[in-house]
Formats: C-alpha cells, structure tokens, sequence
C-alpha cells in the first residue's frame, strides 16, 4: 500500500462563477476542460482512460474513489485521457491482491491534476440544474481573479472537433487473419474492450485512423464496418460524416457505437445537439422497442440526436430509446443493413445487459 503524504490546497473554479477548496491529489498544476460527472461506483480506471472523455473534467460521484488501485490490463486506451479529476475521497491507501499500483501515483504518472475533499453530490446536483460548463481546478494559483482570466481561454465543447486527437496514428490488426469475418474499423477513440468483443466473436477486425479515406478502407475488402465512439462535437466532424455517407453506399454492414451513433445520423441529415449536462454511468435504463425488454446500460456522451427529425425520416426506424429523458438510444437504416446505439455494449465497467448488440452484428454480416 501507498503511505499517506501532506496535501496541498487546491483550487476549483466554475465557469458560473463558483468557487470549491479542497486538497491536491495526482500531479500538482493546474488543469481545465468541460466538467461532467459519472455516478459510477466502480471501474474508475476503465472510465479514466476511456477517449469519449478526453477534454473533460471527471467528477467522480462515489464517495470513495481508488480504493482497490490500478491493474494494468484496467484500460480502455494507452494512457488516462480525462483533463482532471474531482472527488470526494480520492484514495491513496489501497487494498486489492491483484493491484499493481495507488491512484494516485497512477494520476501522476499520467500527468493528471486533481482536487478532493469536494462536495461531490452538492456540485453534481449543481450541474444536473446549471448544465455542463467549462472549469479549472489548481493547485498553484490562488487568485481567483488570475484563475477566471484562465478559465476565459478554454475553448466549448460546443463544435470542438477532438477524435482526431486521440485516433490511432496508424493501422492495425486484431484477432485471426484466416477468420472468414473481416470488420474494418474506424477510430475516432474507441474503447478497447469493444475491439475485444468482436474478436471474441471470431471477427478479424483492422483499426484504421480518423481520417482515412473510403478508398483505403475498400482496399481490406472488410465484410463490416464499425465506427467507434470518441470525444467532442460530431457536427464539426465533417471527414466522418462523409466517411461514413461513402461507407453507406455499400451496403455492407455498419455497427456504430456512441460517437458513430451520432454519425449515423448525421449522415442521414439527422442533426446532433448539445445535452443539458449529458449522460454518464453505468445504471441508465434503456428499452429496447423490438424485443420490448429493458437493458441496464453503460453511457458516457454529451451530445445527442434530434428525436424529432429522427421520427420524421422514413428511413429510419428507433430501436431504442432512454427511460429517464426518453432521448433516442439505438437506430437502424430500413433501407441499409446499418444500425446504432448511443450507449456502450461493451460494458466496461458496467452491466453486461446490452452485449447481444455485438452478436447480431456478426449475424447480419454471416447473412449478408
């Protein structure tokens, strides 16, 4: 175990205006983005280092957090991808046998500025009813007056374009080159474990990097596309959007997930907005309107599509839909084999409800 050391003070500040003290924890600094919160009460490190995050600040909900430290086969990408991390208890003693390490040396060792002895359930209701906002949190300057000027030059979310900052730089290739089910997938931050959930399913999958072109994915002759998650405004990614329009064309199977949910429709003329304060945890209930069940569901998205516009196109049916704000969760082109889901099925960490999404897209790439 790790052994307690003095903290700091640290500093948060909101873009409204409001101010927390608390202790410094992970590397010391100073560090800014969007904040957004997540509920769940496990799988921090799997959420830490998960893309779709990137630019964010992450308050943590649970009251204790790092307690049964890291493992290094926990991660969803090669490095912790959050801007900054906020907690109630961020914990530097832990207790797991299969640990590798503390939070805390984990954080700075990935550079990451972080506050605790929040509040946290007083600051995420104050973001349930304010919304999403930028924040910066520090551990080196205590004017607040300097900090506002610094919060002033951190740039919305709102029409940021970001997956192509934590995209893969080059290709590569997963599972058996001999497996009759080729998928080509395009990283615009995908998560790990859904890689692993295709292969598992026997699929051999090539990750090609965000702005790859239609014709370079054609040369993989793929049975399947996916287009994977990722962090920031899908309406400023207009590369994507035509990808994915060419990528329809074919007619070949699409699986989209999240960020390529979104996609998806915006490749259909379906406009994307900007969520009140978005949706993230592991416990949000999803119906499924085929099967008519409900799923616990894993979620981490700031951005949603246009219910309205998706109920007007004739082409598209909704397949899913959220129980809490009864905002559209899964789609499918009537006139395309191509379907979607806002939340993620690879569940991790999470609920293994919704992991059936993966079989029936290797079924309808075995029928097609």
């Amino acid at each position: 175990m790790s052994s307690s050391i003095p903290q700091q003070q640290a500093i948060l500040l909101l873009e409204d205006g409001t101010v927390h003290y608390g202790k410094s924890y992970g590397k010391k600094g100073t560090t800014s983005g969007e904040i957004c919160f997540n509920t769940g009460m496990t799988g921090y490190q799997e959420v830490f280092t998960d893309p779709s995050y990137y630019g964010q600040v992450l308050i943590m909900n649970a009251v204790h957090i790092g307690n049964y430290g890291v493992k290094d086969d926990e991660v969803e990408s090669s490095s912790v991808k959050i801007r900054g991390l906020i907690g109630r208890n961020l914990e530097e003693q832990f207790s797991r046998k299969q640990a590798t390490g503390s939070l805390n040396d984990y954080l700075k060792a990935n550079n990451i500025v972080c506050i605790e002895g929040i509040d946290t359930r007083g600051l995420v209701a104050h973001v349930r009813v304010k919304g999403a906002m930028n924040c910066i949190i520090s551990t080196e300057i205590t004017d607040i007056d300097k900090l506002k000027a610094e919060l002033t030059k951190v740039p919305s979310m709102d029409g940021l374009e970001l997956a192509s900052a934590v995209s893969t730089e080059k290709e590569y290739e997963l599972g058996d080159p001999k497996s009759p089910i080729k998928i080509a997938v395009m990283d615009y931050g995908i998560k790990q474990h859904i890689l692993k959930c295709m292969v598992d399913r026997g699929a051999y999958v090539k990750v090609y990097p965000a702005k790859t072109s239609t014709a370079k994915l054609k040369e993989f002759n793929p049975d399947g596309y996916f287009i994977s998650n990722g962090p920031g405004d899908p309406a400023a990614m207009d590369y994507a959007i035509a990808t994915v329009k060419e990528i329809l064309k074919e007619k070949k199977p699409l699986f989209g997930i999240c960020l390529g949910h979104q996609l998806l429709a915006l490749a259909n003329d379906i406009p994307t907005f900007k969520m009140h304060h978005g949706h993230r945890g592991l416990n949000h209930p999803v119906k499924n309107l085929v099967t008519g069940k409900c799923e616990i569901t894993t979620q981490n998205h700031g951005f949603g599509v246009d219910p309205e516009s998706v109920r007007k196109n004739p082409n598209i049916e909704i397949t899913h839909v959220n129980l809490n704000d009864e905002s559209i969760e899964g789609i499918r082109l009537k006139n395309k084999p191509a379907f979607s889901v806002q939340y993620h099925p690879e569940s991790t960490p999470g609920p293994h409800d919704s992991r059936y999404l993966f079989d029936e897209f290797i079924d309808i790439i075995k029928k097609q």
